[in-house]
């Protein structure tokens, strides 16, 4: 292979996953097939007993083998194991979760025998080296480097996991980007040349995927820049919530006609989920109209609407002002020359051409700003949450604050790190925290720490913590995946070869 390396755009998608690279000989980004030809990948992993499938192979063994099927795994990235939706979707999955240590959750497969225990980040992990495979099959080189896109509405903890991810299969991240934003960047690919486009636009993405759904708001330039204005969504919501329904109602169908509960039949229950089911003999079909489709789907569209509406009111613009609104994911087909699945990794690829240097026109004119979709602060005295970095702050950034001390005497001062909208930080998402030791006997408010909060332009948090008086210093860097240390990340590294 040659040693010269293309940077990849990889959409790590909960259902499907797709690579894409910027080609200088056609002047466009080209999608990668994978095996049987098919653009996009099943984000699946299986054991079949003596072999670990990734992609098309593993999804085509579900309903044979729903227990060693595993699926959906973006929606473990950066959770907790006692998250409540969390335990929601582990009732309906056939594969096991177990708790793991400091409330992670983990994958337990059967593999050769033996019970293997999978972190997400190495399921992932599988999935994307199966994608980095591809990609080096396409270009016959080696690739290292890679853009990820995450849903707009991750958590640092969950973009962390996801660059660990990335690392265990062995690609250098250059940049995590927002799904819409990468969709974006495809959408105005073609506009920037437009002698008839505007010199500025407004475009709302509405990005629905397998799993997660995002809204994101984007004033695109003739000249090339995309200043995002806002973001939304929610990263526990997607087309996986309208077959789960559809599911359940089929269940409840099948119950009231035969007087038999197929929910606890796991093979059943996945026969049912690819739109047929044989059970104890019997066939089953169910005709569902649209009407009705809807109807024991309105929560979900509700909340579409309500997440539209948040974002337009967060970019302080009204509808009538939006130019154009942009359709992506798997349900949803974009006009002209962009498709829904591979939006986001064309986006992605675009992003990773201009990271690496290219010199092409419409790849060196792209500028992206964009924002950090939620609030980090850290804890007040009282359990309330003081904000630093409001959501929606364009990145990269920095910001600073001064905080006291409350106690007469007081020794040391604490500082505990949250990300989220609520008011009380047990609400939030906790990320660290750290003590600074050593302070100066003082009155009440005499001591004074500088906080600094630093944000990248992979929306990941650095915090520092400064004593004004003393100049002693203490850092926090948010580790990956909440805690990994680098033992962990080489068990990891060793696992995933298996």
């Amino acid at each position: 292979m040659s040693s010269v390396t293309t940077p990849v755009g990889i959409d790590l998608g909960t259902t499907y996953s797709c690579v894409a690279a910027w080609f200088d000989q056609h002047d466009r980004v080209e999608i990668f097939p994978k095996e049987q030809g098919y653009m996009i990948t099943p984000s699946y992993v299986a054991s079949n007993g003596r072999d670990l499938l990734v992609g098309e192979s593993a999804k085509n063994q579900v309903t044979r083998n729903p227990t060693r099927t595993v699926f959906d795994v973006k929606r473990l990235m950066g959770s907790r194991f006692s998250d409540t939706r969390l335990q929601q979707d582990i009732q309906s999955w056939h594969f096991k979760v177990i708790k793991g240590s400091n409330d992670k959750p983990v994958i337990v497969l059967e593999h050769m025998g033996v019970d293997m225990e999978f972190s997400p980040e190495e399921i992932s992990s599988m999935i994307l080296k199966k994608l980095k495979e591809a990609a080096e099959a396409f270009l016959r080189t080696t690739v290292r480097d890679a853009v990820i896109t995450v849903p707009a509405y991750f958590s640092d903890k969950q973009r962390q996991a996801t660059k660990v991810a990335g690392t265990l299969a062995g690609l250098n991240v250059m940049r995590l980007i927002n799904e819409p934003t990468a969709a974006a960047i495809a959408y105005g690919l073609d506009k920037f040349s437009d002698p008839d486009h505007p010199n500025q636009k407004n475009v709302f993405i509405f990005d629905l995927g397998g799993g997660t759904f995002d809204v994101s708001l984007l004033t695109i330039s003739k000249d090339g820049t995309i200043r995002v204005k806002a973001v939304g969504g929610d990263t526990h919501l997607g087309g996986e919530d309208f077959d789960k329904t559809m599911v359940d109602y089929c269940v409840q169908v099948f119950k009231k006609r035969q007087n038999k509960d197929i929910s606890e039949n796991a093979r059943a229950m996945a026969r049912l989920k690819v739109a047929y089911c044989l059970y104890d003999g019997i066939d089953f079909s169910l005709k569902v109209t649209r009407v009705k489709f809807e109807k024991l789907n309105a929560c979900f569209f509700n909340k579409f609407i309500e997440h539209v509406e948040n974002c337009l009111r967060d970019a302080k613009m009204q509808k009538n002002n939006v130019d154009d609104i942009v359709l992506v994911g798997g349900s949803t087909r974009i006009p002209k020359n962009i498709k829904a699945d591979e939006a986001v990794a064309y986006g992605a690829a675009l992003l990773g051409a201009k990271l690496r240097g290219n010199n092409t026109k419409v790849v060196n004119d792209l500028i992206l700003l964009d924002v950090t979709p939620l609030s980090l602060g850290v804890k007040e005295y009282g359990g309330r949450m003081n904000v630093l970095i409001p959501r929606n702050t364009p990145i990269p950034t920095t910001m600073e604050k001064l905080a006291v001390t409350v106690f007469d005497n007081q020794v040391g001062m604490q500082v505990s790190v949250f990300q989220g909208e609520y008011d009380e930080v047990e609400d939030n998402i906790f990320l660290g925290e750290f003590i600074i030791h050593g302070v100066p006997p003082a009155p009440p408010g005499k001591e004074r720490l500088k906080v600094c909060f630093s944000i990248d332009a992979n929306g990941i948090l650095d915090v520092s913590g400064e004593l004004v008086s003393t100049g002693d210093k203490k850092n926090l860097v948010i580790t990956e995946s909440g805690s990994l240390s680098g033992y962990d990340i080489e068990r990891m590294l060793n696992t995933v070869e298996l």
